[in-house]
Parts: structure tokens; C-alpha cells; sequence
């Protein structure tokens, strides 16, 4: 794994993994922000296999070389997949989670279909069908309408993805197996973020994630959507370092 590291080496660790099809830069705004206090590591997650449980044990192994033993671990969307794979796998190494933007259940039917179709695009040569359609799918109508410069980023971000990225993140997508009664299980702190516009992990998904915790803690972004660390950088840092904070 690549990996975005920032803020005090002997500091209290956050791992943040990123969604899709992006990679570990767009958590550079919270790399800047979080990083007075907590040293904030982003790594660019690669699927040698279609599997979010192999990519949960990379993390793992992430940190092992990076010496860590228990981290604060987040992710968004995608990466809230591997997140929950973590948490199943190697749970004595999470001190907290962040799930953001992403659900616990499997693909619907529907979903399913429409990652098919997207590998089937990519498949005919030319991934660049896909990307537009998240470029325009992902933010929410504020972003779109008022925060040029954020679409801008979210572009440019997307535009580093490959078609065998695409593809295996796509399959592994899923693949990944329903982690709802995972949720009863996960009895460490866990702070869990939505962007009142995310049309795709709806604030009623998130409310339901939250409410199937123990000790979860439900924020709302206003005016984002499904990046709302990238849609509204400031309001995401602000609830994550509350968050991190009480923690202590």
C-alpha cells in the first residue's frame, strides 16, 4: 500500500481509507486538519483480489510496518466496507471507528446490476463512462450548484483511476458479504457521518447503522453528499475531532 502520512509520529493514530474511485488523497483535508494532535495516516487501498476481507488484512499488515497496534480506523463509503471487514477480523487493533457515507448491508439487486454494467463499460475499453457518472452521482446538488472547486477536485481525483482498478474494487463491492449483525458486536466508540444530501447511503441508512450500536454517535452534514470529507472538509474535520477528542 501507498500510503499519506501526516502529524506526530508518537501521536494517537487515525487510519482513514478511502472510497471509490478514488484513492488516499481525498483525505488530504483531513491530513491538514487533524494533524495538530493526531498522526492521520491514508493509504491507497489495492485489491490484489476482489475482496474487502483481503483488504482489511492488508490494512493489517499496513499496521504492522508502520509499528501500530491499536488505531482509530475510518472509512468512507468503500472504504467504510473494509472498515466493517476490519472490525470482524482484527477487532483487538481498532480503539474506535468512523464510519462515513457507507452502509452495512450487502448490494441490492439493483446495485449489483449497476456495478455489472459499469464493468461491462470499462470492459469495452474506455472507463471514462463510469467515472463521469460518479463525478456527477456521488456529490450532492449543493456541491454541484456552488462549490465549483470541489467538483473541480472531485475530478481530478477520479481521473487517476485505472480499469483494473475500477473493475476489482467494482467486483470485490459485491462480493462483500452483509455486515448488519456485525453491528451488535462492535462495542468501541464509533462515530458515524452522512451527508444530508448522500443519495446513496441516505441519512435514514446511517440513523439505522447508528442505532444498532452500542456506543454510536450519528453527525450530519449539511449540504454534502456522498463525500462529505471532501464536500464540506471543515463541518467532517470538526465532528472527527470532537469525536477524537472524548476520546482522550
Amino acid at each position: 500500500m501507498s500510503v499519506r502520512q501526516a502529524g506526530p509520529a508518537g501521536g494517537p493514530a487515525v487510519v482513514l481509507l478511502h472510497a471509490f474511485p478514488v484513492d488516499g488523497e481525498m483525505w488530504r483535508p483531513q491530513l491538514g486538519g487533524l494533524s495538530d494532535r493526531w498522526r492521520v495516516i491514508a493509504p491507497d487501498m489495492a485489491f490484489a483480489e476482489p475482496s474487502v476481507d483481503a483488504a482489511a488484512d492488508e490494512v493489517a499488515r499496513l499496521l504492522d510496518d508502520v509499528d501500530l497496534d491499536q488505531v482509530v480506523l475510518g472509512g468512507l463509503s468503500m472504504g467504510g466496507y473494509v472498515t466493517m471487514a476490519f472490525w470482524r477480523r482484527h477487532r483487538d487493533r481498532v480503539r474506535a471507528l468512523v464510519l462515513a457515507d457507507t452502509r452495512a448491508g450487502a448490494d441490492t439487486e439493483e446495485a449489483l446490476a449497476r456495478r455489472t454494467r459499469q464493468q461491462e463499460q470499462v470492459a469495452a475499453g474506455d472507463p471514462s463512462p463510469v467515472v463521469d457518472a460518479m463525478v456527477e452521482g456521488l456529490p450532492g446538488d449543493y456541491t454541484k450548484e456552488h462549490r465549483p472547486d470541489v467538483m473541480d477536485e472531485i475530478r481530478r481525483l477520479m481521473a487517476g483511476a485505472t480499469a483494473e482498478g475500477i473493475t476489482v474494487a467494482l467486483e470485490a463491492m459485491k462480493r462483500r458479504p452483509d455486515s448488519t449483525a456485525d453491528l451488535a458486536t462492535i462495542d468501541v466508540p464509533t462515530l458515524v457521518v452522512v451527508g444530508e444530501e448522500d443519495a446513496l447511503s441516505p441519512p435514514g441508512v446511517a440513523r439505522d447503522m447508528c442505532d444498532a450500536l452500542a456506543r454510536g454517535r450519528l453527525v450530519r452534514i449539511p449540504r454534502a453528499g456522498h463525500l462529505s470529507s471532501l464536500e464540506d472538509p471543515d463541518a467532517f474535520n470538526a465532528a472527527l475531532r470532537t469525536f477524537l477528542e472524548e476520546l482522550g
